[in-house]
């Protein structure tokens, strides 16, 4: 297990508990007293660090390399049902991208989303998570696969943001986003997203337009990253600590404001500390939310997630 700075004093006292139980298990002196008394200064340092995060500390949780990713998900909720689909039958298949159909349960979902690398090597395969355009159009012509059938859609949100390089530019990186965004709007079957990361500016939006737009307690969903909002303003990344406060980039700050609908709870110390519980609870939190909408009709659908999207934001006239 990797530990974040802030994590630290619970790392060393999960060691003292660790050597406690060992000393016990090769001597006869009986540590259960010292062990007790490690474990509940365990809890309490876990309980008074975990409910008393910055924005900033909330990032780091996001970015954790434990922490699972949309593969991770997908692969648990629907197991051997999965089917990856590839290519945007236009330029080539975007690794950074992942779709394809899956089920829970007896219900099938198109499930898409975007996908990092777990080392250097697969980081570079994925491109860190950062789609091109073909990533997006991929995501499009999956998307409009499910409206045909009549197959509700999944995203998974975990994203630094679109990819920024020239080539991506020159095949209309802006054009695939907002494209997206425009079919998403007025796709006539459910969308439910769930920002699971990093929810970073278009390369988010471009698969985050739901009827449905669910957050993990520990991601973050933003125009920018504190680290390039810190550099624009300050002109260095020093000051990305200040700039999490005021981007207000946090699930209750989202929530509050209306940009997501619910907030997803997370085990103690975050989705990767007990993966099992988070695949269980994210899959339960699908189904739920799915059975609140399939009742609607394509027309209502698209009317509510119109009006839902029409209505963020405040103005004075």
């Amino acid at each position: 297990m990797e530990y974040l700075e802030f994590e630290l004093p619970i790392k060393e006292l999960e060691e003292q508990l660790q050597k406690c139980k060992v000393i016990g298990e090769e001597s006869e002196v009986d540590v259960t007293e010292t062990c007790s008394q490690i474990e509940k200064k365990l809890a309490d340092a876990q309980k008074d660090i975990y409910k008393n995060l910055t924005p900033w500390q909330r990032v780091q949780l996001s970015r954790h390399p434990n922490r699972p990713y949309t593969l991770d998900y997908i692969n648990a909720i629907c197991g051997d049902s999965f089917l990856e689909l590839h290519g945007d039958r236009n330029v080539k298949d975007d690794k950074a991208m992942v779709g394809g159909l899956g089920k829970i349960g007896d219900q099938s979902f198109m499930f898409i989303g975007q996908q990092k690398g777990y080392n250097t090597k697969t980081r570079q395969y994925r491109n860190f998570g950062m789609a091109n355009p073909e990533g997006y159009r991929k995501a499009l012509r999956l998307m409009k696969s499910a409206e045909k059938f009549g197959i509700p859609v999944v995203t998974f949100i975990d994203t630094p943001g679109a990819y920024p390089g020239l080539e991506a530019e020159e095949r209309g990186q802006g054009e695939a986003i907002a494209r997206n965004i425009l079919e998403m709007s007025r796709l006539k079957v459910p969308i439910i997203a769930i920002v699971i990361g990093e929810g970073a500016s278009g390369g988010a939006l471009g698969i985050g337009v739901g009827d449905k737009v669910l957050m993990l307690e520990n991601a973050w969903y933003s125009v920018i990253s504190p680290e390039n909002c810190s550099s624009i303003l300050w002109r260095s990344w020093e000051y990305k600590e200040q700039a999490a406060e005021a981007l207000k980039l946090t699930a209750s700050d989202a929530k509050k404001i209306k940009v997501v609908d619910e907030i997803v709870k997370e085990p103690l110390g975050g989705a990767h500390r007990d993966r099992t519980k988070t695949f269980e609870t994210v899959s339960n939190r699908i189904l739920k939310t799915y059975e609140a909408l399939k009742n609607l009709s394509p027309k209502d659908l698209v009317s509510q997630r119109m009006e839902k999207y029409e209505n963020m934001g405040v103005f004075k006239g």
